[in-house]
Formats: structure tokens, sequence, C-alpha cells
């Protein structure tokens, strides 16, 4: 019967493992720098590489002398108002004094004032014409701005169509540009990904199987975890794809196993008792026990009953008497816990 796992060997077991997770680590912020710098390989595209160099600069500067002329068109319209506004102040300040000039010569009757309305309304007329000068200059600004904003508007619109035309453009590019990059990635994670499943299938039993493992798991993060950022809108299709196929070995795996461990277990039960008890482990065989479940077939099992010294669904041999002081015993303890007798593994019997 073998003996069961040393406590050092658990401690250097752990500290394997812990290895394992160390190397996994490592390899997976390596692998972060290296799946995160892989679009440095490809050049970027901006929204200018796309736009017809002659046309966007003449669109450019036009637009640009359109607005410098709007305003400063902006600006004269500013000082006319103002003009506008003194003229207005003047002229309605004249007709004030107009109307109470009038307003005096009719008290007055004077025929003698006559030609100085004349001059009076001449001044007046004379206010009048320049305020309408002032606005028609301000009718003709306003005009122009007018013009130069329809020319604005319509240089506007065709600087939009060019843009939306070179947006295409770039989100063409930058598609095909995110295509390449993610088959760079997929390119570094997948082989990756098989080469931790076979290491596993060949090398996890190996004596460097933590580094084994801290591979496994650094490249299933990274084709997992790391790939998730920079999937394209179709990317998960591959990734989930991975994981069906992974899904489907790992189940058909786990059924063989099954299978296997099933055919196994029958072809055991069919074997002589003391040769099943040697294939069972002491830590292994007594860790069940703990459960109340049989070491060989794993079902259940009444320990309270004194009198089951064997299992009722396969016959294995769990207690017996010790050869040395009669007292019950497990099977499958290397030494008896009342004398501390060794038990002949050789001249073994069930009790």
């Amino acid at each position: 019967m073998r003996s069961g796992t040393r406590s050092s060997e658990r401690s250097f077991t752990f500290l394997l493992w812990l290895v394992a997770f160390a190397f996994a680590g490592f390899l997976i912020g390596l692998g972060s720098l290296v799946v995160g710098d892989l679009p440095q390989v490809e050049h970027r595209y901006t929204l200018d590489q796309f736009r017809e160099g002659g046309q966007s600069d003449a669109a450019a500067a036009a637009l640009k002398q359109i607005r410098r002329a709007r305003s400063d068109n902006q600006q004269q319209t500013e000082r006319t108002q103002l003009a506008l506004d003194v003229a207005r102040s003047a002229s309605e300040a004249a007709r004030e004094t107009f109307a109470n000039w009038l307003k005096t010569r009719d008290v007055t009757q004077r025929v003698d004032q006559d030609p100085g309305l004349v001059a009076r309304t001449q001044q007046l007329d004379g206010l009048k014409a320049a305020e309408r000068t002032v606005e028609e200059q301000l009718e003709g600004l306003a005009k122009t701005d007018l013009d130069l904003s329809q020319k604005e508007t319509e240089l506007e619109v065709t600087d939009s169509e060019q843009r939306d035309a070179a947006q295409r453009k770039l989100d063409a590019a930058e598609s095909g540009h995110e295509l390449r990059v993610f088959g760079y990635r997929l390119a570094l994670t997948l082989p990756l990904l098989g080469l931790a499943g076979w290491l596993l299938l060949k090398r996890r039993h190996t004596r460097n199987w933590p580094f084994v493992w801290g591979f496994a798991l650094a490249a299933a993060f990274a084709f997992f975890v790391e790939l998730v950022p920079y999937l394209p809108s179709y990317g998960g299709y591959v990734q989930y794809g991975v994981g069906v196929v992974i899904t489907l070995v790992a189940g058909r795996a786990a059924i063989n196993a099954l299978q296997a461990y099933q055919e196994r277990q029958r072809a055991a039960e069919a074997r002589p008792d003391e040769e099943r008890r040697t294939e069972i482990a002491t830590d292994q065989a007594l860790l069940r026990l703990a459960k109340k479940v049989c070491p060989g077939c794993e079902r259940p099992i009444d320990l309270t009953n004194a009198d089951a010294n064997f299992c009722p669904h396969c016959g294995i041999g769990v207690f017996e008497r010790c050869p040395a002081c009669d007292h019950r015993k497990s099977t499958f303890e290397r030494f008896c816990y009342a004398c501390g007798s060794r038990t002949d593994e050789t001249a073994m019997t069930s009790a």
C-alpha cells in the first residue's frame, strides 16, 4: 500500500504553485506590453491624409478670407450704425428746433421771416438726406454681409462634403488597420494558447510542471482577457469560437476520462481485495473514510457499525484487527495507532 504525501512535500508543492502563479504574472505583464504596443508597427491615419490637398487648401483659404471679410464688414456696419444714430439725433434736434420756430412765426406773423423758413427747411432736408445716405450705406453693408454669408455657407457645405468623403475613406483605412493589428495580436496569442494546451497535455506531470501551468495561465489570460479591449466588432466570433472549440475538446476529454474511470473502477472491483488496497494511498484512503465514503469505490458506507469491515458496494476491506494487539484499525494504516505495530503487508488478510 502506497504511503501518503508528507507534510514537507505538501509545503514544497504549495511553494511550487506560488512559483507557477508568479511566473504567470510576469508573463502576463510582458504579454500585455507586447499586445498593447503591436499597433505601433502600423502607420496611423489622419483625416487630412484623405482630403485632396489643393481643394482642401483652397477651400480653407476661401473660408478664411470670407470670414475675415465678414468681420471687417461687421466692424464697418457698427461704425456706420453709430454714424446713423448721430445723424438721426441731429435730424431730430433740428426738427424740434424747426417746429418751435414755426410756432413762433405763426404767432408773430412776420413776413420778413420767410427767407429763414426756406433756409431752415433746406437745412432739415440736408440732414434728412445725410441720414438717408447713412441708411443706404447700412443697407449696402447688410447686402454685402448677406452675400458673404451665402458664400460662406456654400463653402462650408463643400468643406463638409469633402470632410465626409475623407471620413469615409479614413474609416475604411482604420478598419483595415484594425483588422491587421487584430491579426497580429491573434497570430501572437492563438499559437501561445495552442502551445499551452499541448504542454498541459504532455508536460504537466514532469518536474517542470510549475512553469507549464504558469505558461498555460498566462496564455489563457492573454487570449481571453488581454485580447478583449482590442477586439473589433467581429472579434468576438473568434474568441467565442475558440472558447466553443476548447469547451468541446475539454468536455469530450472529461467524458472520456469519466468513462475510463468507471471502467477502471469496474476492473478494480473485480480484482482481489489486497491488490486493490495497495493501489490506494494512505492519505487518500483516510480522507475518504473521514468523509464516510469507501476508499475504493467512493460510495457511502456506515462507519458507526463496529461489524462493518467491508464495503457493501465493492467488497474492499476497510477495517481489520491488529495482529499484535487485536485493536480494530483501518486496513489502509501502515501502523496501528493503538500499539504502533507495523502491518505486515505480505501477511495482511481481511478481517
